[in-house]
């Protein structure tokens, strides 16, 4: 199963390591350490030391605190209180360090602890700067990924597979619709 490396941010695709998350059969994208180094990996926040379980379950801690905080910012009310102070918990560490080769790099986190607070502190940036307005959540009942959406069109994530079942209901109701009206 592939990663979600679209939704326009790292914290956001953090959250799309677990898919359909409100559905009956939700879909974990990072069961194992391997596929969280993994996505370490692809997402260049790779830990000089070792992964471990714990890591993982933090990892799993960090992106369900941050997906309600998330949701209650794109519907416009106040976040759970509990879910800010337990979000802080993960802004303490890291200290990157920037160097110039070829281009501008950052240190590699030295722990997991160091990339998932880098991971929070994008989040918290993006939750509470002028960058939030262009954060929308995919409507689709099962899904409601959140996703950057700058210029305010889309409809939803960019999983096609919402698209298509959102467009397949409109297309039923307006059919229903239609028939509806000729039996009048």
């Amino acid at each position: 199963m592939e990663f979600r490396l679209d939704l326009g941010a790292t914290w956001l695709n953090l959250l799309a390591t677990r898919g359909t998350h409100f559905g009956e059969n939700p879909v974990e994208r990072m069961p194992t350490v391997e596929r969280f180094t993994e996505w370490l990996d692809l997402v260049e926040l790779r830990p000089v030391r070792r992964v471990t379980s714990a890591d993982l379950t933090r990892a799993w801690e960090l992106r369900e605190i941050l997906r309600p905080i998330a949701l209650a910012t794109v519907d416009g009310v106040p976040p759970d209180a509990a879910a800010v102070e337990a979000l802080a918990t993960f802004l303490e560490g890291d200290s990157a360090v920037l160097t110039v080769t070829d281009r501008l790099e950052r240190s590699r986190p030295r722990t997991t602890e160091d990339a998932l607070s880098r991971i929070a502190r994008q989040a918290v940036d993006q939750l509470t700067g002028p960058e939030r307005v262009f954060l929308s959540a995919c409507p689709e009942h099962d899904c409601r990924g959140v996703f950057t959406d700058p210029t305010g069109r889309r409809r939803w994530c960019p999983n096609p597979t919402c698209a298509i079942r959102g467009r397949v209901r409109a297309h039923r109701a307006r059919k229903q619709a239609e028939t509806a009206g000729q039996a009048d």
